[in-house]
């Protein structure tokens, strides 16, 4: 019988998924937080093949039976890998190719997430051997990753960057509870250069993402400074101009 004298209900009946070659799927994760006043990125080391002992991102194939979306196999990707969900998590945009993985023809959907790395306890879990936080400089980090993750990586830090120029971003690389002067210092490790504290203030108290916590204070060797939460329900805001406009 002819596809065309079918009904919707018996095409979709008898079709075949696997009559055509598809390219192996995946998502894979470029998760960013700021520790020990740099920006870092998560890397886990492959303990299978291919690219058996490289340093690679995080990720893995999607579940076809259980993950809903491209969303759930990376905030379930991200789960596995520290046991919590990212407070933003932004689809970065989709990697493919015939070489760009050994065993054929693959294509991977990358996002990136933001997260403080305060009390996550990191789990490699399974195809990979450790799992580790390690410094960004300009363009990725100072080793060759497996695939093409260096490019993807790449990419991310600079979607990153060009965000934070204009958006309430860096306030997801922190601590639930912050001051002004944590979130100032934040940024600037993003963007690798100082910013004007004054201009720098003027522009979160027109963002409004902001709440003081009532009654809380960090004490240190100068006076008390105000701790600050994002305001619940608030969405990533976005400013009329760069941060250095």
């Amino acid at each position: 019988m002819d596809n065309a004298d079918l009904t919707e209900q018996e095409y979709l009946a008898s079709y075949n998924i696997h009559a055509f070659d598809v390219p192996l799927t995946s998502v894979d994760l470029v998760i960013f937080t700021v520790r020990e006043q740099a920006l870092y990125v998560l890397l886990v080391r492959r303990g299978a093949h291919p690219a058996k002992g490289q340093w690679a991102l995080p990720g893995g194939f999607i579940d076809i039976r259980n993950d809903p979306d491209l969303d759930g196999t990376a905030l379930r990707k991200l789960r596995e890998k520290t046991g919590v969900t990212a407070p933003y998590l932004e689809q970065l945009q989709g990697f493919g190719s015939s070489t760009r993985d050994p065993r054929g023809w693959s294509a991977t959907f990358a996002y990136f997430a933001l997260i403080g790395s305060d009390h996550i306890e990191l789990q490699h879990g399974s195809g990979a051997d450790a799992a580790s936080w390690h410094p960004v400089g300009a363009a990725g980090v100072d080793m060759a990753l497996a695939f093409d993750h260096g490019v993807i990586l790449a990419t991310a830090i600079q979607r990153l960057r060009n965000k934070v120029e204009y958006t309430s971003l860096p306030a997801h690389l922190l601590a639930p509870e912050f001051t002004l002067s944590d979130l100032q210092r934040v940024y600037e490790i993003v963007l690798g250069r100082a910013i004007d504290k004054s201009a720098f203030r003027k522009r979160v108290k027109e963002g409004d993402f902001l709440e003081e916590i009532t009654g809380k204070q960090r004490h240190g060797s100068n006076r008390p400074a105000q701790l600050y939460r994002i305001r619940s329900g608030q969405p990533t805001v976005f400013f009329s101009r760069t941060m250095g406009a």
